[in-house]
């Protein structure tokens, strides 16, 4: 151990992640933020324009949850606002209401005849949880997990046991991977811990993760913390939308790009269930917003865009 805080504090950038990591040990990891979007105007035009700051304004349906199933809702919004004549008003990023998981399934039972709710989330949920909270899934697609590096790192491909290796901690330097010899800085986001699948699909349980790292509690930490250390891996879902000052890439795994053909295929490693949900008697402008995300034409765009494999059948021209 001691050899190995020699080496990170030959360089700097990787002595100042230690040091992180260092104050990060016993950070709580949460389900990553949201991002809470104005109502669009283009329907429902016999809505009263929301208030600041009015979650459930009259008339209006809301939507809250995790960002990677949550930014499906958000790219069709326009059109799922066409179909049902109702403003949508969704929360995500940034915002209170959108905290991940937690927080769609809670927004689904609040539904009412007071105000129309439904929620997003990125784990699978177990039966038991699905009973306990008494709601209903609805599978919309599933999401390739990107395996992240600095994109100075000239590593661009890891077969799947190297990336579990070095995740776990047996592989500590890149150049045992074909890299640069510096000693690897693993970022991980470890949510949903009780849930199966997602990162699980990486190594089973979060006490077979390396000890010394760095836990982030958001995607967009994810990727803060990747483009800062050149020595870097961390992973998130395909749908994060990157910005162009993130200095990060993904690799392939055993050659393999992480895309539907390859999730189809059964031959990409790292996934996880994007999903809506609701309470046991969704409203039926609710449903049809489902429905609509589940099998429009729309959803094959945005599939397609974020390399999402559908996981329903399209609707009939």
């Amino acid at each position: 151990m001691i050899l190995l805080h020699i080496e990170f504090l030959k360089r700097r950038s990787v002595a100042t992640w230690l040091c992180a990591t260092v104050l990060s040990i016993g950070m709580a990891v949460t389900c990553h933020a949201e991002e809470k979007l104005p109502p669009v105007e283009q329907a429902g035009a016999h809505c009263p324009p929301a208030k600041p700051g009015d979650t459930y304004p009259t008339g209006y349906i809301t939507g809250a949850g995790a960002h990677f199933s949550w930014i499906i809702f958000k790219t069709l919004q326009p059109d799922l606002e066409k179909l049902t004549g109702r403003k949508i008003q969704l929360f995500g990023k940034d915002s209170m209401l959108g905290q991940g998981c937690n927080a769609g399934i809670k927004n689904a039972s609040l539904n009412g005849p007071d105000k129309e709710t439904f929620g997003f989330i990125c784990c699978p949920l177990t039966k038991e949880e699905i009973a306990k909270e008494r709601i209903i899934v609805y599978p919309l697609a599933m999401e390739p997990l990107l395996i992240l590096v600095n994109s100075s790192n000239p590593v661009t491909n890891l077969s799947k046991q190297q990336v579990r290796d070095i995740f776990a901690g047996k592989i500590t330097n890149w150049q045992e991977v074909g890299g640069n010899d510096q000693p690897i800085a693993v970022v991980t986001r470890l949510h949903c811990k009780t849930r199966p699948g997602h990162w699980k699909t990486i190594l089973s349980d979060a006490k077979l993760f390396r000890k010394l790292r760095f836990d982030v509690e958001s995607a967009d930490e994810m990727v803060k913390r990747v483009s800062d250390f050149d020595a870097a891996i961390g992973h998130t879902g395909s749908t994060w939308e990157f910005e162009s000052g993130n200095k990060v890439k993904h690799i392939t795994v055993d050659g393999l790009e992480p895309n539907a053909e390859n999730l189809k295929s059964g031959q990409y490693p790292f996934y996880r269930p994007l999903s809506a949900v609701t309470d046991l008697h969704p409203s039926e402008d609710v449903k049809k917003i489902i429905h609509e995300v589940q099998t429009g034409k729309g959803f094959a765009n945005v599939a397609k865009k974020f390399n999402l494999l559908p996981l329903n059948k399209p609707a009939a021209e």
